[in-house]
């Protein structure tokens, strides 16, 4: 399985309807690919905390509308990054969108952790409460958002429900660039799954990305890495990679701590 991390450049001067086309023309040249990901929160910012409410969307929104036929032009599973939406009842949340290679929404995942300390996304946005996963012929994938990877009990809830691997949009600042990469690759050891982690660039709203996607396989060690620039990363995925890791050295199977114990017989 081929996977295409699109590290995309959030620039103020770019309106959001000239980048969600630009975007959905980039996803249209990784025909050939099997999963292609975008960012957090590319259409608008992941800081740009004044423009939220203008620019949310519904989940048909026109950043779907986009979206859903980039993924049918080029034949790809897309990870859609994550958009602001707007729900039925005026509530915002940040939201993840993934399309089928026919062009079908097939789940939404609003993100659980939201990122402010009572400041920005914590006080402007609803919180998720569904982990989710998406099942690919090949893979199955949790989906986690950007501040999430700081807490390891969601991606655990992810292998639990199967996950082989995780999908991480976000919006990380530069000065915590150190941290990005440390936690992804702990995500990975710990849960003995491939990471993508998949980050804006550039500037926005005055906050410098960190750039630095990067893919992490099951054993800690980083497939390929980005720099600072807009570019795409490609790895190779394999699921027997997981399976052999999990194998190999089962330490999952040593858990004590959050399982539940076996049930006396009756």
């Amino acid at each position: 399985m081929r996977a295409s991390l699109m590290q995309i450049a959030v620039n103020p001067e770019e309106s959001v309807d000239s980048r969600r086309q630009r975007v959905a023309s980039l996803v249209r040249e990784q025909s050939g690919v099997d999963l292609v990901i975008l960012p957090e929160l590319w259409p608008v910012g992941a800081f740009a905390y004044e423009a939220f409410a203008e620019e949310a969307e519904p989940l048909d929104g026109p950043t779907h509308e986009a979206m859903a036929k980039a993924a049918s032009d080029a034949g790809v599973w897309l990870h859609a990054g994550s958009i602001v939406e707007r729900a039925a009842d005026g509530t915002l949340y940040n939201t993840s969108l993934v399309y089928s290679p026919a062009g079908e929404r097939v789940t939404a995942y609003r993100k659980i952790h939201r990122f402010g300390f009572d400041q920005g996304e914590a006080t402007l946005m609803g919180a998720g409460t569904t982990p989710e996963t998406v099942a690919l012929p090949e893979l199955t994938l949790g989906l986690a958002t950007c501040y999430d990877l700081r807490f390891p009990e969601l991606f655990r809830q992810l292998t639990d429900a199967g996950a082989q691997g995780f999908v991480v949009p976000a919006g990380w600042p530069a000065r915590r660039r150190g941290h990005w990469t440390l936690l992804a690759r702990a995500r990975a050891v710990e849960n003995q799954a491939y990471v993508l982690a998949c980050s804006t660039t550039g500037t926005h709203a005055g906050v410098e990305q960190a750039g630095h996607s990067l893919a992490v396989d099951p054993w800690g060690e980083v497939l390929a890495e980005a720099g600072t620039a807009e570019e795409v990363l490609t790895v190779e995925l394999d699921a027997a990679k997981v399976a052999a890791t999990r194998e190999q050295f089962p330490a999952l199977k040593d858990r004590v701590l959050g399982v539940e114990p076996p049930r006396p017989a009756s």
